[in-house]
Order: C-alpha cells, then structure tokens, then sequence
C-alpha cells in the first residue's frame, strides 16, 4: 500500500487490556433485564426499546417459537415479529419484537401469550367434543 495511506504512529499497535471478568459479569448483568413468565426465565436482551426489543426464553424451542410468533403477528400494532435458535445444543430461543407507536413490545408479547393460550383452550375444547362423539359412536356400535 502506499505509504500515504499508513502513517507512522499506526505502525506501533497498542496493546489491549481486557476488563477482569467480574466487571464483565456486572456489566452484562445491568445490559440485561430478567423477569419471569409462568416459571420461565425470560431475558430482555440489551438494545432493547419501548417499541422495539429482543426476548431470550431459556428451554424452549421451535415449538414455543413459531406459535408465539404467529399470535403476536395477528396483532395489529406489531410490525414485525421473528425468532431464532442461537444454536442447536443450546435450549434457547430469541424472540425479536418491533411494534407501531400505539403499544410496547412487552404488551404484545403479554398479549401474544394470553392469544396463545386462548387458542389452545379452543383446540382442547374442539378436541375433546370431537373425542367424545367418536367414542360415544364407537360404544353405539359395540352395542348394536
């Protein structure tokens, strides 16, 4: 390279001291807020804004993801939801929330878990209605 581009005080790299490791914990620490929902361990991950921010679910997966995603995008004031695994020998999920002015992305992620629940209360519901008609015609037949 030309030597315009380098001059010489770059030339003599200074040497990095990293933080000890319990300045590193306490800052991790203050970046992040934890708060629990039904038992799990939820993270707020740093950068995180009113209407913008990053949840980390400690042991769940795809499961809880992809439903959780689909109920927080019904609603209307959310503008994007996604997840992601990290890794897959880690049991962690993250959970990306942006929302419209209107609302918080902790109320949409509240209001997603309360869709969430209500839609599977309906599929128990229409489960078992069907369950019992099949086995109330399998006992009519075992009769007849």
């Amino acid at each position: 390279m030309p030597s315009s581009v380098h001059s010489q005080e770059q030339d003599h790299d200074q040497s990095m001291v990293d933080a000890a490791p319990e300045e590193q914990e306490q800052v991790q620490h203050e970046e992040e807020d934890e708060f629990e929902m039904d038992g799990k361990r939820v993270i707020v991950l740093p950068g995180s804004t009113e209407t913008a921010a990053s949840f980390q679910f400690e042991g769940e997966g795809h499961t809880l993801g992809n439903a959780l995603r689909y109920a927080i995008m019904k609603n209307p004031a959310v503008e994007l939801c996604g997840y992601t695994i990290p890794h897959p020998s880690e049991t962690k999920m993250n959970l990306r929330i942006q929302t419209y002015e209107n609302t918080t992305a902790i109320e949409a992620l509240e209001k997603g878990f309360d869709d969430l629940m209500d839609l599977c209360d309906v599929v128990t519901e229409k489960f078992t209605a069907a369950r019992d008609a099949y086995n109330s015609t399998q006992a009519d037949r075992m009769v007849s």
